[in-house]
């Protein structure tokens, strides 16, 4: 097998009442284990066997839609488990914190434009903060589809990740988007985040 189901860095109860523990384990076991399952079927005896999750993303245009699902599935959820930790929140500082500034305006209004891209995007996806050409952009993709893909629209290296995937809110949200949108800001993990926007850069 090519790929494994991460372990989360914290119990599946850690993110209460942010996000509960049914929700969190089943998301986990359920959700994430079938797309790496699904995954590894696809790619079974194929080039993409030997490739990192990265590197099939980067080149997914050339690959069946079973691996763009699970893949990005994949590497989705292998993202958002890490920016998020128990008693998260707060402003991130440093080159992200001025960075964030810097291009946004303000902490304030990023929070804005990032839970606006999460809000609107129609039916299921992710909203995303990543670093292209040096700089940050927030996006937002269908399904599971991510910045790193080369048929993104807006291309760039993700270091933050919000699921709007139903099953990523439903038992505790209901229908409730914006309020699972307004309730993640207390559980990333900036530290975390910055070291990918250190890496990105």
């Amino acid at each position: 097998m090519a790929f494994e189901l991460p372990k989360l860095p914290y119990a599946y109860n850690a993110l209460e009442p942010t996000i509960d523990a049914r929700t969190m384990e089943i998301h986990h076991t359920k959700h994430h284990n079938a797309y790496v399952t699904n995954l590894n079927n696809a790619i079974a005896g194929k080039p993409e066997e030997k490739m990192s999750i990265e590197d099939i993303c980067k080149n997914i245009s050339k690959s069946p839609v079973a691996v763009r699902n699970n893949g990005g599935g994949h590497f989705n959820h292998s993202l958002f488990w890490t920016i998020m930790k128990p008693k998260g929140g707060g402003e991130p500082s440093g080159e992200l914190g001025d960075a964030i500034q810097g291009t946004f305006g303000s902490f304030a209004d990023f929070k804005t434009q990032f839970g606006n891209a999460g809000a609107t995007r129609f039916g299921s996806g992710w909203a995303w903060l990543s670093v292209s050409a040096g700089k940050l952009v927030i996006s937002s993709t269908p399904n599971q589809d991510n910045p790193l893909m080369d048929v993104a629209e807006v291309k760039g290296t993700p270091i933050l990740g919000l699921d709007v995937w139903e099953h990523a809110y439903y038992l505790h949200y209901q229908n409730r988007r914006p309020d699972y949108i307004t309730a993640f800001w207390s559980v990333i993990n900036w530290d975390e985040v910055s070291r990918r926007f250190m890496a990105a850069k």
